[in-house]
């Protein structure tokens, strides 16, 4: 069901007085599945915009009025299935790529890439540049390098010709934007070494430093950093046996700095999974799994940000029920201020009007309190839940 605009306010109470307390906002009520969103400054009017990867349509929401602005349409004969958006030259306006052909069962000759060049006006059409890109495109996002500049990492879901999650590895690419975005982009390889990827996260760094990836897939979780030698991986986490690899990867960190990454496992899976670093040992061992939630039904969502002023880090997890029809869908939160990573308290956000397949956060209003975005599958609406935190 589908409810209307600013329809109720969800609260929980939880240590220390905290109330998570979220209003929703329906800003569109008719997408068609809503492979992918981002949010940041579409226009320069210094407000972060809604942006979204549609299955035909790539659209931008104008704050604060969220108009809808359609910037390309089918891009490929088959879906877009995701997008990056991020100002990397510094002028207060962000630029946009694109994902689409999306066919996961093609690990041939499926998957594109774009850059989209804006017109004066950002609400008309933009001008597609097709770039090279592996087969089965999936996620992308821009990433900071070395030199300070921003590389587009592209990540597929399955390696070239690769059958069942087996054969080549996944090649992850990065690419070096040129002057002029028409002439060819250089591209650099990131990794191979795991099948079935799904999802990728940014580690926070420094201003002007260079940031590092999480990504996770069939095999386990991974970290990679860029070095003089080029990227260098390290296993978070390796799956075999019982473990059948990760979906979703957010990185996290508690109130006195410890990191911690969060997962939905397997892909597409029912737990939403907690690794810390393991105590007082060499940094190359695998981190400590523990499972924060076991009652998800296909979650494919996944946030880590601070929204109720705790000083840590608080876990948005949605999910979309695709494989359990009539299951109940939603949003929900996950915050705890213990510094050992236990004392989790859950907060219902969106109870059956959200089946999540991508949930952003960011402050969407100016008023310093991060608010959620999240985009629904079954459900074809995009929400914005409004922190009322005090």
């Amino acid at each position: 069901m589908i409810r209307t605009l600013f329809c109720f306010v969800v609260m929980v109470t939880l240590v220390r007085g905290q109330v998570p307390s979220f209003k929703e906002q329906l800003i569109d009520p008719s997408i068609e599945i809503g492979y992918g969103l981002a949010v940041a400054d579409v226009n320069g009017d210094g407000k972060t915009d809604v942006l979204l990867a549609d299955k035909s349509f790539i659209v931008w929401y104008e704050a604060p009025t969220w108009t809808k602005h359609i910037i390309a349409e089918q891009l490929t004969v088959k879906d877009h299935v995701c997008i990056a958006a991020r100002d990397i030259d510094g002028d207060g306006k962000c630029e946009i790529a694109v994902g689409a052909e999306w066919n996961p069962g093609d690990t041939v000759n499926s998957g594109a890439v774009f850059y989209l060049i804006p017109p004066a006006d950002r609400t008309q059409r933009w001008e597609p540049v097709k770039l090279t890109h592996e087969p089965t495109t999936h996620r992308m996002r821009w990433v900071r390098n070395r030199a300070g500049r921003y590389d587009l990492i592209v990540v597929p879901l399955h390696g070239r010709g690769n059958k069942n999650g087996e054969g080549a590895g996944v090649k992850v690419l990065a690419y070096q934007r040129p002057e002029d975005p028409k002439q060819p982009w250089t591209t650099s390889a990131v990794s191979d070494s795991m099948h079935a990827t799904h999802n990728m996260d940014i580690i926070p760094a420094p201003a002007g430093e260079a940031e590092a990836i999480l990504l996770c897939g069939k095999e386990g979780i991974m970290r990679l950093d860029v070095t003089d030698e080029g990227w260098k991986s390290r296993w978070l986490s390796k799956h075999a046996g019982d473990l059948k690899g990760a979906g979703e990867v957010r990185w996290g960190a508690f109130g006195g700095g410890q990191p911690y990454v969060v997962t939905i496992e397997p892909m597409h899976g029912n737990q939403l999974c907690l690794y810390t670093p393991p105590p007082g040992g060499p940094k190359d061992r695998e981190w400590v799994r523990s499972v924060l939630d076991d009652t998800l039904s296909d979650g494919h969502a996944l946030a880590s940000h601070d929204l109720l002023g705790l000083g840590n880090r608080q876990i948005v997890v949605g999910w979309r029920a695709m494989q359990k029809i009539g299951t109940p869908v939603g949003v929900k939160l996950l915050s705890t201020t213990k510094e050992d990573g236990t004392g989790w308290k859950t907060a219902l956000i969106d109870d059956n009007g959200m089946a999540c397949e991508d949930v952003m956060v960011a402050d969407l209003d100016g008023d310093k309190d991060l608010d959620i975005v999240a985009a629904g599958r079954r459900t074809k609406n995009v929400k914005i839940y409004w922190n009322q935190r005090q």
